[in-house]
């Protein structure tokens, strides 16, 4: 059964590779569409916008106020990428629930090295995927709504912002935690599957005792958090959550269903020799 279930596994990933990597383009789809709509949103272009409205009405219709066509292009563009996205993370998520499922139905070895595989999948994408897209806006006299500063941050992008403004402790610190870490965590995770079965199964087990009580999900938030307050400190902002977010919390989950099955797989190699 093992051997049955292992290349529907490997395709099963594959696969989620692939969605997660229609979800990301889409996601930086979405993120360029509004960078467009942002810089056409200034005060001075905002400004021209009203005057060509107006034009527009006096005229009957026969001046055409090519601003509102490019914004309502734009709109459909940034909605169709919105739409994909969701999509996307959709398939991607019942992806690795079946992978996780087939592989546990596979034993604890293949659960922990098939479950692990996953989790770096997700997690490359949650680390490169934008996780929060911050507008600040006003609304001006005459002119409508104005779009002040706009930013889209991913979790690799929030630490280099972190290191460019000279917070190098917290910078360094989610750069550990969210990074480092986990990805040494998975990786090693995937070699004691490797070797469950080996004389190195034995170093193993008061290591994987300790990361199995770990999780990354305090961690998360504060990072999280960390992220949102950056930019939402105003009554003028609205932060939005990108799908890196699901990506992150989909490792955050994984990784700790694939610890205890290290633990419970190596605990159980030590115990029968």
């Amino acid at each position: 059964m093992r051997y049955i279930v292992m290349v529907p596994s490997v395709l099963l990933i594959m696969l989620l590779a692939y969605f997660g990597l229609q979800a990301y383009t889409h996601a930086k789809g979405y993120e360029e569409s509004t960078k467009k709509l942002v810089v056409d949103k200034n005060a001075k272009s905002q400004a021209e916008y009203r005057a060509r409205s107006l034009a527009e009405k006096l005229s009957l219709g026969y001046f055409e106020n090519e601003k509102r066509v490019f914004r309502e292009t734009i709109e459909k563009e940034r909605a169709w990428h919105k739409k994909r996205t969701r999509a996307s993370m959709t398939y991607a998520m019942a992806t690795l629930a079946v992978i996780l499922l087939s592989s546990f139905a596979a034993g604890l070895q293949y659960f922990t090295f098939f479950g692990s595989l996953s989790a770096l999948v997700v997690l490359y994408l949650g680390l490169f995927t934008p996780i929060l897209m911050i507008t600040i806006r006003t609304e001006v006299e005459y002119i409508g709504e104005v779009i002040l500063s706009f930013e889209s941050k991913s979790v690799l992008g929030s630490v280099a912002k972190l290191f460019d403004s000279g917070d190098a402790a917290i910078a360094f610190t989610i750069l550990l935690f969210s990074v480092l870490v986990p990805l040494t965590k998975t990786f090693l995770m995937m070699f004691a599957a490797a070797v469950a079965e080996s004389r190195f199964a034995h170093g193993m087990v008061k290591f994987f005792k300790v990361i199995g009580k770990w999780s990354m999900l305090d961690v998360f938030v504060v990072a999280t958090l960390l992220v949102y307050l950056t930019g939402n400190g105003s009554d003028v902002s609205h932060a939005e959550v990108q799908a890196g977010i699901y990506f992150f919390l989909a490792y955050v989950i994984v990784s700790m269903l694939t610890s205890l099955s290290a633990d419970k797989m190596l605990q159980r190699s030590v115990n029968s020799e």
